[in-house]
Parts: structure tokens; C-alpha cells; sequence
């Protein structure tokens, strides 16, 4: 009940603030927001203490074609609902000063949005991921579409062509495994049993069919060409949910079902996905060094991120999935901080080119900290969320792959580049013309950049808390594969 819970609150939710949020739909959507968080945190006791009853629902759906309404919550899936149902308060808060047409619709698209993620994470029928996983695709092509920047209508139509095409090969593999199945049946436990009977070779192509789907979603080279343009022009709540929660729709596919449904496929030609991962991470890593826009240099930021996880996903290993578990966490916290810095500045300054900012610090001492802070972080400094996940990603890197652990290690570099230049460029020096009517943060910014940094320094100095959500499952699904 808990599990379905989590995917209805939002739902309805939605519903709410459509027909009834117009002049209410701040105190719906926190309210929905914050009842959420609690329903999470019910649903991590009930995980915890094993039970079951309170987690698993599997129910006939359409039984003549093997499609069962089956939907549960184990460490895995749980990180990645309290992931979900940590930043949605949190994105939400941050927007209440910002001044958006039509907020109960925008909302309401976001609850939307929100119960589709939890979907894909507690699905355990292949057909139920996808429907989710499709669904999720269309409240933020409308939050795009209604409330993004100029061009909009064209980067959004990339956006959605890309993200289909990529579905296609997912949905074609799913029915391929699912014709393998001794009873057509949808249910994960099925197709575990079926992709892992297929001849190697046919393994390869399901994990090529999945890992394509995921790689445009995260986004990996070369797939990442809608993302830098469509981050851009998204509305801020909008570019936070896509960034630091649906990204991770992905690498969690890569987890929950190729993994454990293609491992020897994954065992013989898994070295070409580390590659390509590999390769994002280093290419995005340079493009950010490059990059004049703060958003641009988020946005490319992030798929280098993405790209050490994928990689980490990939080398399976106890260590590589914690880390790219906890990295899933703190990548979702540090991102929206991110997005939120460049809103703060964005707003003020009517632009976010680097080189036309300066001297911020001097007049707000406290903002330039907590940035400081957020920077720390992705740059994966001791002591703060970063370092835990990229830490244990590469050393689980290390033991499957030396030399792409090697490579991939540079992102750490590289980042400390990028992210230093840009705060050095916005934050010191001297104020100008522009910069010198920055004014200081509001009560309401405060209270978010500080959420922010709480959580950053709080699951970097005691990740256990993270990591033993997960270590259970994380434990069952390689011995599973084993």
C-alpha cells in the first residue's frame, strides 16, 4: 500500500491543482510535496524492517498478454524514491518568489512528472517500467514548451524525437525477452530468466537495444546533443527535475534490468558502453572548460556526472554500484543547487555569461559561501556527498577496467577546473557596472541554498546513512547475476 501510495499522492495531486489550484497552488503543491516526503520516509521504515506486505502489490492487469500490475520498493528502488521525494519539496520552495503564468498548471505537470519517475523506480513488470517511463516524457515536454526560453519549440521537438527513438529500441528488446518467456509473461523475475538463457551474442544486442534508450536519457556521448540546448532553455523547476531526478530514470534502468537480465552480454561487450562512458565524461569535461554560459557549463557538467555512473553501473561491482548509487544522490542534491545559483544570478543580472559577471562575493558574502560550498561538492572534495560516490566509483572502475579507471579519474581534474574558473569569474575581483546592483539574498534563497548544504555536508561526512538503504539489494542483485 505505501509503494502505491507513492505513485498516487502526485498523481492526484496533479489532479488538484488542475482543477482546483488557481489561486491555491502553492499551498497544494507544498503541502503534496512535504505529505510525499513522509509517505518516503513510512515507506523506508517499512523497507528496513522487512515488511513486505506494506511494499509489494501484484495484481492481474491485462493477464491475457502477461501484463501484471506489480510494483515493490527494496534499497535500490527506495534511494531513488527519497532522491525523487527530497528535491520535489525542495524545487518547489525554490520557486515560490519567482513569477510564472498559470503556477497551478505548472505544478500540476510537475506532480505528474514526479509520479511517473516513482513508477518507473517501483515497477516490476517490463511493460508497467515502460508505460512510466513514456508518461514521464510529457508533462516536461509541456513545462518546456509553456514556460522555456527562446527556440523552445524546436528544442523541445528534439527533445521528444530523440527520447522516442531511443524508447523504441528499449520496447523492442522488452517484447523480444518477452517472447523467450516460457508463459509471455512481463514480470521481471520472468525476464531475468529469459535474457539470461539467450546465447551471448543475443545478449549483446538486448543490452545495445537497452543501453541506448538509457544513454539518451542520462545523456551519454555521442546521444547528448538535445541536452546542453534543451537544459537551456527549460524553466528552472523544470531543468531541475529533468537533471537532478529524470536523468537518473536511466542509470537506474541500467541497474534494475540490464544488468541482472543480460550479465553475460554485459560480461562480454560491457568494455564498449565503459568506453563510451569514458569518452562522455572526458569530452564533456573539456567542453566545460570551454564554456562562456553558466548554464551551458551545468549543463555539460552534468553529462560528464552521468558518464563516471554509466561507467560504474557498467564495471558491477559491489563498490562501482554503491558509488554510483550514492553518486545518483548527491549528482540529483548538487545539480539542483547548481541551477538554483544560476537562477539566483540569472534573475538579478539578466544574464548568466560569465565573463560579464565579477566581484559578487563582496556583496554577498553569504551567497558566495554556499556556492562555495555546492562547488566543493561537485568538485568531490572530503567530507562532502561528491567525494563519497566518485571515491567508491572509481575504485569499483579500478577493478574492472585500470586504464578506464584512469581516464575516468581525470573528470575529478577537469572538474576542478571548470568549477573553480567559474566561481573565480562570478564570485571575485572587482564589481562592475552590471555586478554592482546585485542585491542579497532573500530569506526564502537562504533557507534552500542552506537545505543544500546540509544535505551535501551531511551525506559526505556520515554517507552510511545512504549506503545502507542500499547495500542489502545492491548484495541480492550481484549475487543474482552470479
Amino acid at each position: 500500500m505505501l509503494t502505491l501510495l507513492l505513485i498516487l499522492i502526485p498523481l492526484f495531486s496533479s489532479i488538484m491543482l488542475f482543477a482546483f489550484g488557481r489561486n491555491h497552488a502553492k499551498a497544494i503543491a507544498f503541502t503534496a510535496s512535504v505529505a510525499e516526503l513522509a509517505v518516503a520516509f513510512a515507506t523506508l521504515n517499512a523497507v528496513q524492517t522487512g515488511q513486505a506486505a506494506l511494499l509489494n502489490i501484484d495484481m492481474p492487469w491485462l493477464a491475457d498478454i502477461g501484463i501484471r500490475f506489480h510494483i515493490n520498493t527494496d534499497g535500490i528502488s527506495m534511494l531513488m524514491v527519497l532522491l525523487s521525494t527530497l528535491l520535489m519539496p525542495l524545487i518547489m520552495y525554490a520557486s515560490f518568489n519567482r513569477n510564472y503564468n498559470n503556477l497551478h498548471t505548472l505544478y500540476g505537470l510537475m506532480f505528474l512528472m514526479q509520479g511517473s519517475i516513482i513508477g518507473s523506480f517501483v515497477a516490476m513488470d517490463g511493460f508497467l517500467f515502460y508505460l512510466f517511463w513514456e508518461i514521464a516524457l510529457i508533462p516536461i515536454y509541456f513545462i518546456i514548451l509553456m514556460w522555456g526560453g527562446n527556440n523552445r519549440q524546436k528544442v523541445t521537438f528534439k527533445f521528444f524525437i530523440y527520447t522516442l527513438f531511443g524508447s523504441l529500441f528499449m520496447l523492442v528488446a522488452l517484447i523480444y525477452v518477452y517472447l523467450q518467456t516460457p508463459d509471455r509473461s512481463f514480470d521481471i523475475q520472468a525476464l531475468y530468466a529469459a535474457g539470461r538463457q539467450l546465447p551471448v551474442v543475443e545478449q549483446a544486442w538486448v543490452m545495445a537495444a537497452f543501453f541506448l534508450a538509457f544513454a539518451i536519457k542520462m545523456p551519454i556521448f555521442p546521444f547528448h546533443t538535445w541536452q546542453p540546448d534543451t537544459y537551456y532553455v527549460a524553466p528552472t523547476p523544470g531543468v531541475m527535475m529533468l537533471s537532478g531526478i529524470m536523468s537518473k530514470m536511466a542509470t537506474y534502468g541500467l541497474i534494475r534490468w540490464v544488468l541482472p537480465m543480460v550479465p553475460q552480454g554485459i560480461e562480454e561487450y560491457g568494455y564498449i558502453l565503459i568506453v563510451l562512458s569514458v569518452i562522455s565524461i572526458l569530452y564533456a569535461s573539456f567542453i566545460s572548460i570551454v564554456q562562456k554560459d553558466f548554464k551551458y557549463l551545468i549543463a555539460y557538467s552534468s553529462i560528464a556526472h552521468m558518464g563516471l555512473i554509466s561507467a560504474g553501473i557498467i564495471a558491477c561491482n559491489a563498490q562501482s554500484l554503491q558509488g554510483s548509487l550514492m553518486e545518483m544522490l548527491s549528482h540529483g542534491i548538487n545539480t539542483v543547487g547548481l541551477f538554483f545559483v544560476f537562477d539566483i544570478i540569472f534573475l538579478r543580472m539578466g544574464t548568466s555569461e560569465m565573463k560579464q559577471l565579477g566581484g559578487i562575493r563582496g556583496l554577498d558574502s553569504s551567497f558566495a559561501f554556499l556556492f562555495f560550498i555546492i562547488v566543493l561538492s561537485v568538485v568531490a572534495l572530503p567530507f562532502t556527498n561528491g567525494f563519497v560516490g566518485e571515491f567508491l566509483l572509481i575504485i569499483g572502475l579500478f577493478q574492472a577496467n585500470a586504464i578506464a579507471a584512469s581516464f575516468a579519474g581525470l573528470s575529478i581534474i577537469l572538474g576542478v577546473v571548470y568549477m573553480f574558473r567559474s566561481y573565480q569569474t562570478m564570485m571575485l575581483g572587482e564589481t562592475n557596472q552590471l555586478t554592482a546592483g546585485f542585491t542579497k539574498l532573500t530569506m526564502q534563497e537562504k533557507i534552500t541554498l542552506i537545505i543544500i548544504v546540509t544535505l551535501i555536508i551531511g551525506l559526505g561526512v556520515y554517507p552510511k546513512i545512504v549506503l545502507g538503504i542500499t547495500e542489502s539489494s545492491v548484495q541480492t542483485l550481484l549475487q543474482g547475476i552470479q
